[in-house]
Formats: structure tokens, sequence, C-alpha cells
């Protein structure tokens, strides 16, 4: 039998052992390799963080604020637009923004805000170190460009005060970086109270509404400081996303983020438990008024001082030579408005707009006030924006027509409020064609002071300010062509023919009456007063044509006039703000004094950048007082006795009331300017188009299109104790002599007892005809004065 090997005594290693000794070597070769990897990584990371961190402070990735430029933070601060007696008219800026101070911001506001936002807010230095390492880890790391949150309200701050930049896929580290060292250097500067003034004037409210001061008043009609806790709680809601929780626009939203705010007040406890189930209870309650700057009241007036206040401003510059900018520097703007006065004309404005237009719609039916002319729409439509765009664009006749006969959604303007239709541009134009607008505007005589101003029917919708618009004058010219003759020495006290004439030199010229009417004779008085224009026309050639136009230049007048006699029936192109000189003058006793509308400029403190009241030009002597109160006098007898008596029977005006009424052909433009000698206001009424207008005397004169805006202004003001002074205010009489020979009457019928008519007394009453040939021949002695021939050398004439 063969022996058995017997195993050795020395080391043996089985094959099992060997293969878990290889595989432990190579667990330990990978998890060596694996910590080197994630070592390197994070060198790696580290080494990416540091140079972008370096990279970004450097300003490669755009130049961080310093420390100065923080420290003069100033943020787009709207200018306000007041009234004399201190009423916000409307505002204007870039931004809607009003800064308010610390201690005008609600501790409320205050509490929801770092409730919400930033609860360690007053623990850190501007960066909370745990939120930035799960972003930053989240957006580095995981790619998370959406993971947010962690940014302090000063980082917010930062943020609002320089936007963030598009740097591709590091566009969220990088943004975040630099809002962490701005943040910082806040903090370094700035108190946490002035962070957090800062931050609330300046976040996002939406609808292009900037700070809590504008947010609130835009929302709940009221200053921020006078904001409730749940008013507080809902603002504050907004900041997440403006849009969505917009308390207007999505109430049910807003509410529900409402009341997370107040849960986190109450988590905080700012609000006590108690507090929190009771306020959440109470519904949403707004009181919306949109703060945009065509809102409030004046808004032609606001829109000329936009555009007119800089270049104002540009002669007063600031200490360190830089301008003034009315968007962004916050000043106040005083104008010599009345805001109640204001608020009449706008509302008198209206009323009788809205009629008038009724009645022209009625008037005319369902025929076209423009009638077979059809260039009226097409000249319409050649002067549209809409028009001009396309034909810039390079599009064809054929194209822009198919456009406007293209229906399209819009909105448009009615005096029942906008209406929405389905309309083409061309049946738009028509619907516009027809409406009529108008200008209002009310004058301090005096001082020249601008009370009231109405532009239009809206700004919203038609632009163009009527006050500063030229038209046809119409009768309302005929007090300079009087004044003038007065001026000139021709009696007042004469009575003239009342004929029909044919002016050869003038090409066969003839003016006609309106009634048609040509016999007997009037006084200067009564033809004034009946608008009679044949008398008119023969005045303004006694009178002479040059110096009724170097008058109407002293009151006021800047248009061109033409020098034909057909003047002093109004067929000049003359603003309305001008005339309102030319009565002035006449309510000033002759003295004109120049219209202003802008009192001051103040900065955002009240400091006065510029007082225009006290660069003003001394005021002039016109014509003299005595020949002023005797067109006065004649201008009083239009409204007692002439064109313009609907004011007493209708409009149950009192006291001394002067003015006239202006109607010119074919009543495309009717007109009133009425005065006593505290003010005087004035309206003009027609369509944007003279062919378009009412085909009816009676409908379409003065006295019916524009009178009845004065009478229901002038009403308002006397329903109101306050306006006394300028509802009460006299009109100077003439001396007492030259008054007895002016109270005659006005109209002398064809083969009346001439004697009888003219004195007012029997032929044989001589004491009465001695005492008034005296005061004849004192006069005609006035007249041949050393003081009267001095001004006949250095007079108009020459």
């Amino acid at each position: 039998m063969a022996a058995t090997k017997k195993p050795s005594k020395g080391k043996t290693t089985s094959p099992k052992k060997k293969s878990n000794k290889k595989k432990s070597s190579k667990k330990r070769s990978f998890s060596n390799y694996l910590f080197r990897f994630l070592g390197l990584g994070l060198l790696a990371l580290l080494v990416f963080v540091g140079i972008l961190l370096g990279s970004v402070y450097i300003g490669i990735w755009g130049k961080l604020p310093d420390y100065y430029t923080l420290k003069s933070i100033k943020n787009a601060n709207a200018s306000e637009i007041y009234s004399e007696d201190g009423t916000i008219l409307g505002r204007v800026y870039a931004e809607n923004r009003t800064n308010v101070s610390f201690k005008d911001i609600p501790p409320a506001a205050i509490n929801a805000l770092i409730a919400t936002e930033d609860a360690r807010f007053y623990e850190h230095q501007g960066i909370d170190q745990r939120s930035l390492m799960r972003v930053l880890v989240k957006s580095l790391v995981m790619g998370d460009r959406s993971s947010g949150g962690g940014s302090t309200l000063s980082q917010q701050l930062s943020k609002n005060l320089y936007p963030r930049g598009n740097f591709g896929p590091l566009s969220m580290p990088v943004n975040k970086i630099k809002e962490t060292i701005t943040a910082s250097r806040l903090e370094k500067i700035y108190s946490k109270k002035e962070i957090l003034q800062l931050y609330l004037n300046t976040v996002s409210f939406g609808e292009n509404v900037f700070g809590i001061e504008s947010a609130s008043r835009q929302f709940f009609s009221k200053p921020a400081s006078k904001m409730e806790i749940h008013e507080c709680a809902v603002l504050i809601g907004m900041l997440k996303a403006p849009t969505s929780y917009n308390p207007r626009l999505h109430p049910e939203k807003s509410k529900q983020r409402r009341n997370v705010v107040l849960s986190q007040m109450a988590k905080y406890e700012f609000i006590s438990d108690h507090q929190l189930k009771e306020i959440q209870a109470r519904p949403l309650l707004l009181n919306y008024q949109k703060q945009s700057t065509q809102a409030g009241l004046a808004s032609y007036l606001r829109e000329r001082i936009r555009i007119e206040a800089n270049t104002i401003l540009k002669d007063h510059p600031k200490e360190d030579g830089t301008y003034y900018d009315i968007y962004r520097d916050g000043l106040n703007i005083i104008t010599t408005l009345d805001a109640r006065m204001q608020m009449h004309a706008e509302k008198a404005v209206a009323e009788h707009m809205k009629n008038l237009q009724t009645q022209f719609v009625q008037h005319w039916g369902k025929k076209s006030p423009w009638g077979d002319n059809t260039a009226v729409i097409e000249d319409a439509k050649l002067r549209s924006d809409r028009y001009k765009q396309l034909k810039q664009k390079g599009k064809s006749a054929q194209e822009i027509n198919k456009i406007f006969n293209q229906k399209v959604n819009m909105k448009i303007f009615t005096w029942n409020g906008d209406k929405a239709v389905k309309m083409s541009p061309l049946d738009s134009l028509k619907h516009y064609a027809q409406l009529l607008n108008t200008g209002f505007l009310a004058m301090e005589p005096k001082s020249g002071k601008i009370k009231a101003w109405v532009g239009g029917i809206s700004f919203d919708h038609f632009k163009y300010d009527h006050v500063k618009a030229k038209r046809q004058v119409g009768s309302i010219f005929k007090p300079i062509v009087y004044a003038a003759a007065l001026e000139e020495g021709i009696s007042p006290f004469d009575y003239l023919p009342n004929e029909r004439k044919i002016y050869e030199e003038y090409d066969n010229w003839s003016p006609r009456n309106a009634d048609n009417l040509y016999e007997g004779s009037y006084s200067m008085e009564g033809a004034l007063a009946e608008s009679v224009n044949t008398i008119a026309v023969d005045v303004l050639l006694e009178g002479g044509i040059r110096n009724t136009i170097a008058l109407a230049e002293e009151m006021g007048i800047d248009s061109s006039l033409p020098k034909v006699p057909s003047l002093a029936l109004g067929t000049a192109n003359i603003s309305l703000y001008e005339m309102i000189q030319v009565y002035a003058t006449l309510a000033n006793r002759g003295i004109h004094a120049d219209p202003y509308y802008i009192s001051k400029i103040e900065d955002q403190k009240g400091n006065v950048i510029v007082d225009l009241s006290a660069e003003r030009k001394d005021n002039r002597f016109v014509i003299s007082p005595q020949n002023a109160d005797i067109m006065n006098h004649m201008l009083q007898a239009v409204v007692n006795d002439g064109t313009a008596k609907s004011l007493r029977s209708i409009y149950r005006l009192e006291g001394d009331l002067a003015g006239k009424t202006g109607t010119t052909q074919s009543q495309a433009d009717g007109w009133y300017i009425g005065y006593n000698s505290n003010l005087v206001a004035g309206a003009w009424v027609g369509a944007e188009d003279m062919r378009v207008h009412f085909n009816s005397l009676s409908l379409g004169q003065g006295a019916s299109m524009a009178l009845p805006i004065y009478g229901r202004f002038m009403n308002k003001l006397s329903s109101n104790r306050n306006f006394n002074r300028y509802t009460d205010a006299p009109i100077t009489r003439p001396d007492s002599d030259i008054l007895a020979d002016l109270d005659m009457p006005h109209y002398l019928p064809p083969e009346s007892n001439f004697f009888d008519n003219l004195f007012g007394v029997q032929a044989n009453d001589e004491d009465k005809l001695m005492k008034r040939k005296a005061r004849k021949e004192k006069r005609d002695k006035e007249k041949n004065s050393i003081y009267q021939k001095i001004k006949n050398i250095f007079g108009r004439k020459n």
C-alpha cells in the first residue's frame, strides 16, 4: 500500500484567501481614488468659487457700487403738482414713487416685512449664512437655478437698486455674490432702520407703483402712515409676486396671501393669536384710486406744466451745477389754480357738453353732420396717427384702406363712459368727427393768476388743448373795436345807423347782420349788446384798423390779425388764452396783467428753487380807466338786455356781470367770455373740423353752445360762500355825468322822434337839455387838453 503524503508544516495560501486579499486591495485603492477625486473636486470647487468671488469683487462681471455710490443712493421720486390751496392736482414721474421717512411707515408694515421676508434681519449683517449656503449648494451643485430664497432684506434691496444681469449658466451665483457684497456694504453704511426705509421706498408693487407710500395711495387711497395691520399685510404679501397677488386683479389669492403674512406675524409674536383670528376673518377691502400722470384735476394744464417745468429749471441749476429733473427729483410745483374752482369748471364742462352732444345728435338725426362732403373723414384719416404710422412702414394706399375698413376690437369715448366695440378705424373716425369739444379758462384780472383750466372733454382721448387752440373768435372781438374807437376820441353818445353798405375799396365786400335786419339806429352800447355787425365795421373803420390791431396786441393778442374790415366781425383765428386777457384788461379798468399758472417750484424738502410770481413783469396801462369803465358798462348791457341775458333768467346769476357772446360763420364756433372786477372766465365750443357744426343759429350760437358753461360754473361758485369775492365783485361805473348820458335807448326805430328818444325828455325840457350840453362841453374841453394833444402826437396812429 502506498504511503499518504502529509501536508507541509509551512504557510500555505488558499485560492479563496488570495482572492479576498485582492478584493480588499482593490477597495482600498478605489477608496483612495474616490477620496482623492472628491478632494480634488472640492478643491476645484473652492478654487472656482474663489475665482468667481474674486472676479465678481474686482468687477469682471460688472462694476460693483462702491461706498461713495451707496452713500448717495437716491430713488427716482415723483414730483407733485399742487393747487394754490394745497391740494395735490397730480403727479409727474418716471416711476410712480413717493419716498417717505421711517417714522411715516407703520410699525405693522415693518413687522409684516420682517416676519415674512427676513426673520433674522436684526441678527445678521446683511448675509444669512445658513440660507446662503443652501442656495449656493442648490444652484452650484444641483444646478437648480430656481432655488431662490436665502436673500436677506439687504440683499433684496441691493437687487432692487441694481437689477440683475444675464450671465448665462452662472447668472444665479454671480448675481447672488454681487448682491451679497453689496448688502454687506449697505449694512456698514446704513442703520437697520435706514435699510428698512430704503427697501420699502424702493420695492415694486406692480402697476408701475414703487414704494409703500405710492402703493398705499393707489390701493387704499390713504398715506402709508394711516394703514391698518390687515392693509399692511396685503401690501407686504404682494412682494412675493406683485401681479399674482394684486388685490384688484386677484382678490381671493391676495386675501389668502394676506392671511399667510398674518400667520407669519403671529408665529414671530408680532400679533397675538386672538388678533390673528380676528384679522384673518376680515374681508379684503380696497379703496382703489389709480395714481397715474393723467389721473387728477386739471390734466390738460398738468401736461403743459410737465413739458415746461424742466425748461424753467434749466435756468435754476443745483449748487453742484447739475439740473433738476421733474421726473426723478420729487419736486413740489405750486400752481395758481384753485382746486375747488377747477373741480366746478370740470363739472360745468361735463354737464353742458353731455347735453349739447345729445342735442347735436338729435339735430342731425340719421344724417351725417358733414353731409356729402366725404373730405371731412378723408382729412381726419390723413391726420390720424394710425395713417401716419402705416405710411412710415411703406404701406400702399390700397393696403391702408383695407386696414381702415377692417373691424377690430377697441374702446371709444362716449358720454356714458368708455365703450368696448368692434369697429373699423374708419368708423371710429366718423364717431369722433361728430363730437363737439371745448376749452374753458378762468383768471383773476388783477393778478393774472389762472384759477381754472379745462382744455377739452377728455384728456385720455383728446390730448389737444383747446385753451391754446386758435379758432375764429366772432363777435367776442368787437369790444376791442369799440375800445379802440373810444381811445381815438369817438363819442359813445352818438347814434349809429344800421345800414348795410358795400365797401368798394375792399373788393365790394358787404357785411351782413345775423338777423338780416337793416334799419333804425343804435347807440354804441346797443350795437355792442345786440352784436350788430354793420355798425361794428363802421366803428372799426372810423377808429382805424391799425389802431385796433395795436390795441389788441397791447391787450394780450399775439396772433396775426388781418388788416381788413372783416376783422370787426372776428374773422381772425385767436386762442381763448389770448381773448381772456382782453376781457381781463377791461375788468381791471384798462390795466393788463400777464397770465401765469406756475407760482413756484420747490425741492422735496420745501426749499424754493424758483419763485415765478416774483419774476413777473409789471402790469401796464393799456386804455384809460374812463374808457374801460364805459366799455364795462356797455358789456353789462349784453348780460342785462342783450345776447347773454339767459345768465339772469336761466342761471339766476346776480350781481355785476359783463360779457360778450360770439358766433362764427355757419355756427362752427361758439364763444362766451364773462367777468366782474375779480374774475374773468370764458369758453369756446365747436367740433375739431369747422365743417362739422349745427345747422341752426338758435342751437349753434355762442349763447347756446358756450355761455351755459360759464353760467353753470358761476352758479356753482355762487352756491359756496368761500367764492363770494369772485361772484359778488362789483364793476366800477363810469363817472356820473357820463353814466347819465349813456342812459339812453339802445335802439331808435326809423321815423322816431329823435330828440324824445335821445334825451328821454320832451324837447322843451330846457333844464335837462342844458345840463347835457354842459357835460358835452366839459368832455370836449378835456379832449383838447395838453395831455390829449401829446397823446395824439405819440399815440397809436404813429
